[in-house]
C-alpha cells in the first residue's frame, strides 16, 4: 500500500491471516505430485506417517515431513527447494486466487476505509511448495512448516513443523511484528497494546476444518474474526460439520472456499474490514 486516503492518518495495519490445504487450495499439497512422484499412493503414504508418528509417540508433521525424505532418497530423488517449489507449482488453487485478483481487491478495498491489508499464511504444509505457488508475491510471510538443507543443498531433516496447536503461537508473531519462527524474547516481552503492529481486533483468520479450531477460536475470543471454509465440491455432510462451528460459538462466519468477486465470502470478508476500520475509526468520512 503506497497512499492513505486524503487528508486522513497512516494506513492502519490489518492481518489477512490464512491456513493453506483445503483453505486457499484443494487437498493436501503434498498429495498432488509429491507423493505420486515417488511411487506411492495418497492412502498408503499417510496410512505410514500415522503409524510412524503413534510406534514413535512423535508429532504427525515432523513424521510426514521425515517420511517425505525418507521415500524420494529410496526413490533416488533426493528433496531439494527446487523440486519442492516445483511440486508447489501444481497445487490446485481455489477459485480466483491463481490471478492474484483476491489480493489486489482486498488490498484496494482496505485502503477506501484507511487500512493497509497484510496477507499471512500459517500453515502446517511446506513453507517452499507455497513458494511455488502463484499466490506468493501477494503473501506478506509465511509462516509453514520446512526443512533445513545440507551443503548438497538437500533437504536433510524437518527445521520446523507447525502443527494445529502451535498456529496459535504465530497470530502472537503477527501481532508483534515478528516474522520468523526463532525470535522468542519478543514475543514473551511485554508490548503496550498501543505499540504492537496489528492488534487481535485487526485480524482476520480463515481456514478450514479441525486443525484450525485452536486457532480460530483464540481469535475469537481476543476479539479478531475468524471465518470456516470448505471446498464447494465438498458432500452436505462435510459441510454440516464446518458450519457446526458457529453453533459450538468456535467462529463468526462460514462460507464455500471461493474468492472470486462477488462470491459469499468476499462479502463476508469486506464486511469485516468495514467493521474493523469503523471500529479502529479509520473510515473516510463520507463512506
Amino acid at each position: 500500500m503506497s497512499d492513505a486516503p486524503s487528508g486522513d492518518k497512516p494506513l492502519l495495519k490489518t492481518a489477512l491471516i490464512y491456513d493453506f490445504d483445503g483453505t486457499l487450495a484443494r487437498g493436501n499439497m503434498q498429495e498432488v505430485s509429491f507423493i505420486p512422484s515417488v511411487g506411492m499412493g495418497i492412502g498408503a503414504f499417510w496410512e505410514e506417517a500415522e503409524r510412524l508418528t503413534k510406534e514413535a509417540d512423535g508429532d504427525g508433521i515432523l513424521m510426514y515431513m521425515q517420511l517425505m525424505l525418507h521415500h524420494a532418497r529410496q526413490n533416488g530423488s533426493p528433496v531439494t527447494r527446487e523440486t519442492l517449489r516445483r511440486h508447489g507449482e501444481a497445487v490446485a488453487l481455489f477459485e480466483g486466487l491463481k490471478d492474484l485478483s483476491w489480493f489486489d481487491r482486498m488490498n484496494a478495498f482496505g485502503a477506501r476505509y484507511g487500512l493497509e491489508i497484510e496477507h499471512y499464511i500459517v500453515s502446517a504444509g511446506l513453507e517452499e511448495m507455497i513458494d511455488g505457488t502463484p499466490i506468493r508475491p501477494a503473501l506478506t510471510h509465511v509462516f509453514a512448516s520446512h526443512y533445513v538443507y545440507d551443503d548438497k543443498g538437500e533437504a536433510a531433516w524437518p527445521a520446523v513443523g507447525v502443527n494445529y496447536t502451535t498456529k496459535t503461537q504465530y497470530l502472537f508473531r503477527i501481532n508483534k511484528g515478528v516474522k520468523n519462527h526463532w525470535e522468542h524474547e519478543r514475543i514473551n516481552h511485554f508490548i503496550p497494546d498501543d505499540q504492537r503492529p496489528v492488534p487481535f481486533e485487526r485480524m482476520i483468520f480463515i481456514g478450514d476444518g479441525d486443525t484450525d479450531v485452536p486457532t480460530m477460536k483464540m481469535m475469537h475470543t481476543k476479539g479478531g474474526f475468524s471465518i470456516a471454509v470448505y471446498d464447494p465440491r465438498s458432500n452436505e455432510k462435510d459441510q454440516k460439520k464446518v458450519y457446526s462451528l458457529i453453533s459450538e460459538d468456535r467462529v463468526n462466519f462460514v462460507a464455500a472456499a471461493d474468492y472470486s468477486e462477488g462470491s459469499a465470502l468476499d462479502l463476508i470478508v469486506k464486511g469485516l474490514v468495514g467493521r474493523i476500520a469503523i471500529n479502529a475509526g479509520s473510515m473516510p468520512a463520507g463512506l
